[in-house]
């Protein structure tokens, strides 16, 4: 018998933080809803793709995770959506375990910090650290 083993997630990069912990339609109580799951890195894609316009290319640079693997991202995030909407279904956002938070992002100089809308300003970019010194703390 022949056993295959699947390669390990890679960690995506995750900026959006949820603030609860799904959507339900209204005046349906959830203990009485089928429940359809969506990984916080899918409602991650959703939102660099729908919400901020990116293409592909960019929103795949800024989660840290090829194009293509994006693009099945977005299509299982799109769909659980879908789901939800069209048949009433509770929407439960669950975290997943490859996720990076926005702490550990890669810093841009010239937009203040924050890369925006693919930016790719060619310089090079350092990682954030907690217990560096801020200009304003070291002087």
């Amino acid at each position: 018998m022949l056993i295959t083993v699947a390669r390990p997630i890679r960690p995506r990069r995750v900026c959006c933080r949820f603030p609860g912990r799904g959507f339900r339609p209204l005046g349906i109580p959830a203990r009485d809803l089928p429940a359809v799951t969506l990984g916080l890195d899918e409602l991650e894609a959703i939102r660099l793709a729908d919400r901020e316009l990116l293409y592909q290319d960019a929103a795949a640079e800024r989660m840290g995770v090829s194009r293509q693997t994006f693009a099945r991202i977005l299509v299982r995030g799109r769909a659980a959506v879908a789901e939800s909407l069209v048949e009433g279904k509770l929407l439960l956002v669950q975290p997943a375990s490859s996720v990076v938070r926005s702490a550990d992002l890669p810093i841009c100089p010239i937009h203040d910090g924050q890369r925006r809308r693919g930016c790719r300003c060619g310089i090079a970019v350092e990682r954030r650290s907690s217990d560096e010194e801020t200009p304003e703390e070291a002087g």
